[in-house]
């Protein structure tokens, strides 16, 4: 099949192996967390906090992240985010399964998480141009969604049923494990020169990053694509990260919210593979401001949709179109930058990139919560919808955006 052509290339290969197991163990620790914080405080707004916990040193560090993935080896880069990750969880996994973990406790080990990721996530994004041809990188691009989706199907409902057994504990135990394979993949990946990176000695981080700027700044759709993005992420991430257990929680009871949250991240994942089975199938995708931006405005009123009150069925098929809709937006938009992009430049227009479009996030994370907690959950994801969908429509007025190919 057309879309598992990259897999012909061995380092893509361990590289999606590992990354597609870490995904898996990364559902079990999404489901387990977010019990564990809610069976602990059972507010929205704890659960906001320790989000915005794990965002905001991503933020902090997304610059010099994308910066020392730009000067050095991209796969010592991702080596160690693995190794450090995976003390981080399985410590998560001894206080809990010992009773001594505090929601404090999570805090602190979800602010470390944050700063590694901001370093393995622009590696990991920058890494693909270097070991993939270019009329492979749809496919690979299809592919990487495709593994984190399959993770996030079947892991949720393992996840319930590996707590129920095993406890939180268990769970996070498992996604350190995860961790460990991923790192053992990497090392496994024949050796390629391009992997690192020479520096210039007459190079400073000042200008590597005035180099990466400058970059951004001269493309319109580029910049106006990553404010858009930062504006829209307060009133798309927040509820639909912060607030969605609660939401299940309110409208199913307790007894059934488990069951009811881990079926929609399921479900949510289907959508993701569906529209990443159809780009993967392409060469190369046309019309792509047209296309971003469309999907990215039926992501916004399939969240106000999620708001109604709605049946179980009613609520699956809105969260397959929002994550539909984030898929076609987030795999288009990887597969512009790796195209236009020049490569000794990606992982700092990544940066600029993820820094840009969620450096506003952790305050959506917290407005969500309390609002949840002093209004109700329903009318967050209505209002969030709303607001999305009026500023996602703006960046269509640039016509940059618009004639993006």
């Amino acid at each position: 099949m057309h879309f598992l052509r990259s897999l012909k290339n061995t380092s893509f290969a361990l590289l999606w192996s590992g990354q597609t197991i870490s995904r898996l163990g990364d559902s079990f620790y999404s489901v387990a967390l977010a019990l564990w914080v809610l069976q602990k405080t059972g507010s929205a707004t704890a659960m906001g906090l320790v989000l915005a916990c794990g965002a905001i040193p991503t933020i902090i560090l997304l610059l010099v992240g994308g910066v020392a993935v730009d000067r050095f080896s991209r796969i010592q880069m991702m080596l160690g985010s693995d190794a450090i990750r995976a003390v981080i969880v399985i410590a998560m996994a001894i206080l809990a399964g010992t009773q001594h973990l505090e929601v404090w406790h999570v805090y602190i080990m979800s602010a470390f998480f944050g700063a590694v990721d901001a370093f393995f996530y622009p590696a990991a994004y920058a890494i693909i141009p270097e070991i993939v041809a270019t009329a492979d990188r749809t496919s690979a691009t299809s592919l990487k969604t495709l593994g984190t989706q399959f993770a996030f199907i079947i892991g949720p409902g393992l996840a319930g049923l590996i707590i129920a057994l095993g406890g939180t504990s268990l769970a996070f135990a498992i996604d350190g494990a995860s961790f460990v394979i991923s790192a053992l993949c990497l090392l496994a990946m024949p050796h390629k020169q391009g992997f690192t990176k020479p520096m210039d000695k007459d190079s400073s981080v000042i200008k590597d990053l005035r180099e990466g700027l400058q970059t951004v700044l001269e493309s319109p759709w580029l910049w106006v694509t990553i404010a858009i993005a930062g504006v829209s992420n307060i009133t798309v991430s927040g509820p639909y990260e912060a607030v969605l257990p609660l939401l299940v929680k309110q409208r199913f009871g307790v007894a059934a919210s488990a069951q009811v949250y881990g079926l929609l991240l399921s479900v949510a994942a289907v959508g993701y593979i569906v529209v990443a089975l159809w780009i993967g199938q392409q060469k190369r995708l046309r019309r792509r401001g047209y296309l971003t931006y469309g999907a990215w405005l039926v992501a916004a009123l399939a969240l106000m949709f999620l708001g109604l009150p709605l049946p179980v069925v009613g609520m699956c098929i809105a969260i397959f179109t929002f994550n539909a809709g984030i898929g076609i937006l987030n795999l288009a938009w990887a597969n512009t930058l790796q195209e236009f992009i020049p490569p000794d430049r990606l992982g700092r227009v990544s940066s600029i990139d993820a820094l840009g479009s969620y450096a506003l996030t952790p305050i959506g994370l917290a407005m969500a919560g309390i609002a949840a907690d002093h209004i109700n959950a329903p009318s967050v994801f209505i209002a969030g919808g709303i607001l999305s969908t009026l500023i996602i429509a703006l960046g269509l007025l640039h016509p940059r955006v618009r004639a993006v190919d």
